[in-house]
């Protein structure tokens, strides 16, 4: 089986084992840049990368229920929190501001 194109932001699995997205190509270089689930980075060079595709060793995956787990993303509540207290003291001097 010919291995394919490693893709930015396309999730791949060794086979009985983690998954990792593919986050940098470098053509130049002839390396691609890994990153496992649990934030772990990697790069292999391309001629690995075939290799283990002929070899049986990776294989094409989904993208795992959460996927945040490799990245620092606020949920939208902990933005929400985030926003209303930095907001809150220039809404108060904005109040005081109109009194004047």
């Amino acid at each position: 089986m010919a291995a394919p194109q490693p893709n930015i932001g396309n999730w791949y699995r060794v086979t009985g084992g983690e998954t990792f997205e593919v986050v940098a190509v470098d053509e130049d270089d002839g390396t691609i840049e890994i990153q496992y689930f649990d934030g772990t980075v990697e790069e292999l060079d391309i001629e690995d990368w075939t290799s283990q595709w002929e070899d049986g060793a990776l294989e094409a995956a989904e993208p795992p229920e959460d996927w945040t787990g490799s990245v620092d993303v606020e949920s939208e509540a902990e933005e929400g929190m985030r926003s209303d207290a930095s907001s809150g003291p220039s809404l108060r001097a904005d109040s005081i501001n109109r009194f004047d």
